[in-house]
């Protein structure tokens, strides 16, 4: 009997038939045109607007689709199922719920709706040179003056960085005040002379995603561009929307290894060796059937975790739990996949090499599975 998670619904098929339309026709004849010039075109951004994919899950009085978390969710899914590492919605609708659930009502007008149609893309810069995870050892600064904060330091590894028209940037408005010296301002990067994109960073995979170093040299933010609109209240921001982040790279983590196995049991019915198909073979049947049960027992944590997201009951440790077990399992899945393709696994032309070079950093991004155990072990 076939599986059908529990959250999906009439509607919600129809809307993932619409979506892996839009996906097939935009994205996936794209991937090695993105993939050579480290950057999606700026008018998939527009297209995926009048879509209505980019904010799902944002109410349509600020522009968005008016769906639920179920919604969002099916978008990943397809991209994943697809195979793509190169569009960066997954930040861009990150962005949107820092503003929708910790913004000013002027901020949530004011964005929203142009992040939703496209017309300004969103990028998170929290990561330095010297803080990843250590989010309390960021050294950017930002200091008010009658025109504005003056923003200065640099960010490194931002994805979306290349294309971003807005960028939440996480700064110390305080430097004396620790943690509550932290701050996240709204800053656009269009005529502001004091920001500026450094080079395209060079990675192990997904190199279709423009992920970039930020410089900020008196960058200029408005005083009103303060998250929120009160100072210091950024590291509490964070830790309120991370579980969102975290859930979603759940998501694309479990479709990640549903493609994964997908692909894998085409290519071993079809390959053969010593006089039968590969799936004849007792280790190779064993190796999926093993597969196939973590990808069950993670599938249903993940629904799990898509319904709490869908009805407020998503905790930091689950979404912590979810992130860490289902990044590593997704690795492990395709290190084994490739194993089973044998020669054609170690080539880039075969989708499953591609997944193996763009999964590893989903252990790192997000928060390093290590953070994630000790969030983990601190509620024991």
């Amino acid at each position: 009997m076939e599986y059908t998670s529990p959250w999906m619904n009439a509607e919600l098929e129809g809307f993932r038939d619409a979506v892996r339309r839009f996906v097939e026709t935009e994205i996936v004849p794209n991937q090695e045109h993105w993939r050579k010039q480290q950057h999606v075109d700026r008018a998939v951004w527009h297209k995926g607007g009048e879509m209505g994919i980019l904010l799902a899950d944002i109410p349509e009085q600020y522009g968005g689709s008016g769906g639920s978390f179920a919604h969002q969710s099916v978008v990943f899914e397809e991209l994943g199922y697809a195979g793509d590492m190169a569009f960066g919605i997954h930040v861009h609708a990150i962005v949107a719920h820092y503003i929708l659930n910790q913004g000013t009502e002027e901020q949530k007008l004011r964005y929203l709706p142009k992040l939703a149609s496209g017309e300004m893309v969103a990028a998170i810069a929290m990561s330095e040179p010297g803080a990843g995870s250590d989010l309390k050892g960021i050294r950017t600064t930002a200091i008010a003056g009658d025109s504005g904060y003056k923003v200065n330091g640099s960010k490194t590894f931002i994805s979306n960085g290349y294309l971003a028209d807005l960028i939440l940037v996480v700064v110390k408005t305080d430097p004396a005040a620790g943690s509550k010296g932290v701050s996240l301002l709204l800053l656009e990067t269009k005529n502001n002379p004091g920001f500026r994109v450094g080079r395209i960073l060079e990675k192990v995979g997904q190199k279709g995603q423009d992920t970039c170093e930020l410089f900020f040299d008196d960058a200029h933010v408005p005083l009103g561009n303060v998250l929120g609109g009160v100072e210091g209240k950024g590291f509490a921001q964070l830790m309120t929307e991370l579980p969102y982040e975290r859930t979603i790279l759940g998501v694309a983590g479990v479709a990640a290894i549903e493609r994964a196995l997908k692909l894998t049991l085409e290519h071993t019915k079809e390959r053969k060796a010593f006089g039968q198909a590969l799936f004849d073979m007792q280790n190779t049947r064993f190796v999926l059937a093993e597969i196939k049960t973590e990808a069950t027992i993670a599938r249903i944590f993940i629904d799990r975790c898509i319904d709490d997201m869908i009805t407020g009951r998503m905790d930091t440790v689950q979404a912590s739990m979810a992130k860490y077990w289902i990044s590593d399992l997704q690795c492990k899945v395709i290190d084994q996949c490739v194993q089973l393709f044998g020669g054609y696994g170690y080539m880039l032309e075969y989708p499953i090499a591609q997944m193996y070079v763009d999964a590893r950093v989903q252990r790192i991004y997000g928060g390093a599975n290590e953070i994630m155990k000790e969030i983990i072990a601190r509620s024991l």
